[in-house]
């Protein structure tokens, strides 16, 4: 039994809350469980400067966690610089989000996606991706009913899960105490067609099994349907 009483095939229970933020062109409060993050895409009429005259465009990404988004409180990077794990799920983000969108569709522009984290409990990263998407999405749309562009460059949905070995047994969707204490822990990002975009995986201990590999992405490739289908209802 996993310490949340769930069964080690279910998600923890996931909301969008589309258009949380007034000015922003794109934006969502996503909630994994306990973690819980505001998703915002802005639309940028530039390109950064090594694109110019590509024609094509460029969606990034910034990632943070505000200072009592955890039980004691952090410092604001803002002040003390970026750790690499920030660096690094940021740039997480915007490879999966460019995986999903025709950058020539975009023109010479850029989304700009800011994911900050209120309250963490596990999967922050997956969470800010799927809610990304959410927010990406719902700007591109604007610019579509803006007349901005002429296409959506939305190709498909992308959401991301983590799974772990709890207690020797693949679990889907870690909340922190599972997380921390996990035999292996893996992330998923997979389009809504079931196209891999990146798996992180790590043993935390004994190496981990081809079996035990398979079963984990079994379980992330039904939650990630679960995930996309959810996020395709939002638009209907």
């Amino acid at each position: 039994m996993r310490p949340s009483g769930r069964a080690f095939n279910e998600l923890r229970p996931v909301s969008f809350e589309t258009g949380f933020t007034r000015h922003a062109e794109g934006s969502c409060l996503v909630r994994f469980g306990d973690t819980h993050v505001l998703c915002t895409a802005s639309w940028d009429e530039t390109t950064p400067p090594w694109l110019r005259g590509a024609g094509r465009g460029w969606v990034t990404a910034e990632y943070g966690m505000l200072p009592r988004s955890t039980h004691d409180r952090m410092r604001r990077e803002a002040k003390n610089g970026q750790s690499g794990r920030t660096q690094e799920i940021q740039r997480l983000i915007g490879r999966s989000l460019r995986a999903v969108v025709d950058l020539k569709a975009l023109g010479e522009r850029q989304i700009l996606i800011d994911c900050d984290v209120l309250q963490a409990d596990g999967g922050t990263r997956t969470a800010s991706i799927t809610g990304a998407w959410v927010a990406m999405n719902q700007a591109c749309r604007w610019a579509l009913e803006q007349g901005i562009i002429k296409s959506n460059p939305v190709r498909e949905r992308v959401a991301a899960i983590s799974c772990g070995l709890v207690a020797g047994a693949p679990a889907l969707d870690l909340d922190y105490d599972e997380d921390s204490t996990a035999q292996a822990d893996a992330n998923f990002v997979i389009t809504g067609a079931g196209g891999l975009v990146e798996i992180q995986a790590t043993a935390e201990g004994d190496p981990f099994t081809d079996e035990q590999f398979q079963a984990l992405l079994g379980l992330a490739k039904a939650g990630c349907t679960e995930l996309s289908e959810r996020q395709g209802a939002l638009f209907e």
